[in-house]
């Protein structure tokens, strides 16, 4: 099967009802993500804003009180969806995630696929963050 037309099956496959689970993004907004005192001058709740409208119906966009990655704020995870999961995608942490780029970045990656379906664009491969195991485990479900 050639690579176009896989995607077309993807593509018709997540405009299935019931399809499963969608990419999803968790966004850090606790203790130091999303704060003025760490970030003067980021309009956090506008970013937030506009990452939720650029991934529309493509995911869910979500914010959490801290995922205890604070040296790395503001931190998002881009979670795979269940297609992407099966195809070996596993959760993505980005780091220092502050300029509207990136959230352009972040939605056309989701848009994409997300993880396991499609690499992710632009610079985003240098925002890539290692976190240990404790703190992966710890990302709510």
């Amino acid at each position: 099967m050639s690579r176009r037309d896989r995607d077309r099956e993807r593509d018709q496959t997540r405009g299935r009802a019931g399809a499963g689970a969608p990419v999803t993004v968790t966004v850090c907004r606790g203790c130091c993500c999303g704060t003025q005192e760490k970030h003067p001058g980021v309009d956090h709740a506008g970013q937030f804003e506009r990452l939720r409208e650029a991934v529309g119906s493509a995911g869910t966009v979500r914010a959490v009180k801290c995922l205890d990655a604070c040296a790395h704020s503001n931190v998002v995870v881009v979670g795979p969806s269940s297609e992407g999961r099966a195809a070996g995608g596993r959760p993505v942490w980005l780091g220092w995630v502050l300029a509207d780029d990136m959230v352009g970045e972040i939605a056309e990656w989701v848009h994409a696929g997300g993880p396991g379906l499609a690499d992710p664009p632009g610079l985003l491969d240098l925002q890539l963050i290692s976190v240990s195991r404790r703190v992966r485990d710890g990302l709510p479900g």
